[in-house]
């Protein structure tokens, strides 16, 4: 192994364990307890910003998108604008995303891992993310359930990807998201098809 390469893995590595600190900053816990709120005891539980939206307002629901999106954002940007291999911003996103949904903070639990994804892809593939938001819009103007949503635009991730012919690692980094991110909505699966999601109110 030669010295620079040695280099660059030593700094992959640090990279990774940055990101994954950043990710696991719990940003909608953090908003709503400013307000009083602990989120993971109203509405769904969840800390990400849908929750956030409904128990404590609009305004802090998206803040909570934006902060969840910068937090697997930031990270990969800081890799594609230096001079290492590309393959490593995806590495550092999926570090940042797993951070999110298994914070260190909160006994490795989290979020459901969408505005982070959401975030990490702007700046992997922003094409594959348009084609995933369009999925997502639809969903959400035909049925109102953003779960629903996010889990189609998930899946639909991978096969923007692939099409885009983005190459292996983001393939497989792309692949792993998609899968959390649906686990995560398990339940959320469960109750459409029960017919009991809650539908999203403007």
């Amino acid at each position: 192994m030669s010295g620079q390469m040695a280099h660059d893995q030593i700094l992959l590595a640090l990279l990774i364990a940055a990101s994954y600190l950043l990710g696991s900053i719990p940003t909608g816990l953090l908003l709503g307890k400013i307000y009083g709120v602990d989120v993971r005891k109203e509405g769904s539980g969840n800390i990400g910003a849908t929750n956030l939206y409904r128990t404590v307002g609009r305004k802090v629901g998206v803040i909570t998108l934006l902060g969840d999106c910068l937090k697997g954002l930031l990270p990969v940007l800081a890799v594609k604008l230096s001079s290492l291999p590309p393959d490593y911003a995806a590495w550092v996103g999926l570090a940042a995303f797993c951070g999110h949904v298994f914070s260190v903070f909160l006994k490795f639990r989290g979020g459901k891992g969408v505005a982070t994804a959401l975030g990490v892809f702007l700046a992997l593939s922003p094409l594959a993310v348009g084609i995933a938001v369009v999925v997502f819009l639809l969903l959400m103007l035909i049925w109102r359930y953003v779960s629903l949503g996010s889990v189609a635009a998930a899946a639909a991730m991978p096969v923007a990807v692939w099409a885009l012919g983005s190459g292996r690692v983001l393939g497989v980094v792309t692949m792993i998201i998609a899968i959390i991110v649906i686990v995560r909505h398990i339940e959320n699966i469960k109750r459409l098809a029960a017919g009991t999601e809650n539908r999203f109110k403007a």
